[in-house]
C-alpha cells in the first residue's frame, strides 16, 4: 500500500550525528513515496528545549507544513527526546506515526557514570549530561507519550560491543541504552532488534520494521521459528 499523497516523514538523528546517519531510511521511505525531510539539527550547541520549541517548528513551517497536515517522524536516540519535548507542548500538531529507534526515554546508565569526565562532556555539549536515569533528567521529566497524537512504535537494540558500557546497564541492552528504558507509556507497539546503538538506523530489518510501522500502525509479526526453517 503506498503512503497518502502528500505524506511527509521527518527524520531526527541522534546527539553528535547528522543527516548522514539517516540516509539509508531516508532512501528506504523515499523509494515507498514519502516526501522526506532529513534533518541536520545542532545536537551538541543548542539546549533541547529551544530544539523543540523553536528549531524543530521553524524546520517544519520553513517545509510549508501546516499544523494541520499529516507528519510521520522517525527519531534516532535523542532524537527522540526532541521529538518528546515538542509533542507535550504540540500533542496535535502534524498528526501522524511515530518510530523511535533506540531512545533514551528512560535515560541511560552509561550517563550516569560519564557526566563528570570532562572528554564526555565536550563530546556531547550541552545535552548529553541531561539524559541520565535520575529523577531530573529531561526524558524522565517528559511523562507518557500524548494520547492526543499518533500512534508510536519504539525499536530498541539488544546488541553491545562494549563491556564497560554493559556492566554498567547491567541488562539486555545496544550498548548505550537498556531496553528496558527505551519503553513508554502509550507506545503501541514495540520490538527488540539484535544490533547496536549508533549503528541500528542504518540495519536492513530496521528499515523493514519503520516502513511497516508508518503503512500499517504495527510492527510486523515475527516469524515462528518452525516457518522460518522451512522457508
Amino acid at each position: 500500500m503506498n503512503p497518502p499523497a502528500g505524506a511527509t516523514v521527518v527524520l531526527l538523528h541522534g546527539l553528535g550525528l547528522r543527516s548522514w546517519a539517516m540516509a539509508r531510511l531516508a532512501r528506504a521511505l523515499q523509494a515507498d513515496g514519502y516526501r522526506v525531510l532529513n534533518l541536520t539539527y545542532p545536537s551538541r550547541t543548542l539546549p533541547l528545549e529551544q530544539l523543540a520549541a523553536q528549531w524543530l517548528p521553524a524546520q517544519l513551517q520553513a517545509a510549508g507544513l501546516d499544523p494541520a497536515a499529516r507528519v510521520n517522524f522517525v527519531t534516532h536516540s535523542m532524537g527522540g527526546i526532541v521529538l518528546r519535548l515538542y509533542r507535550r507542548d504540540h500533542p496535535a500538531a502534524h498528526p501522524g506515526r511515530v518510530v523511535m529507534l533506540a531512545p533514551p526515554n528512560q535515560g541511560c546508565e552509561p550517563v550516569d557514570h560519564l557526566r563528570g569526565f570532562a572528554p564526555f562532556r565536550w563530546f556531547t555539549g550541552v545535552n548529553g549530561a541531561r539524559l541520565g536515569t535520575d529523577a531530573r533528567s529531561v526524558p524522565r521529566t517528559l511523562g507518557p507519550w500524548p494520547a492526543a497524537t499518533g500512534a508510536l512504535g519504539i525499536i530498541a537494540g539488544d546488541r553491545s560491543f562494549n563491556p564497560l558500557f554493559a556492566g554498567w546497564i547491567g541488562g539486555p541492552s545496544d550498548g548505550t541504552v537498556a531496553v528496558a528504558r527505551t519503553r513508554l507509556e502509550g507506545m503501541a507497539d514495540f520490538v527488540v532488534l539484535h544490533h547496536a546503538h549508533t549503528w541500528l538506523p542504518w540495519c536492513g530489518d530496521a528499515a523493514t520494521h519503520v516502513r511497516a510501522f508508518l503503512r500499517d500502525g504495527r510492527f510486523p509479526a515475527a516469524t515462528p521459528p518452525a516457518a522460518a526453517a522451512a522457508g
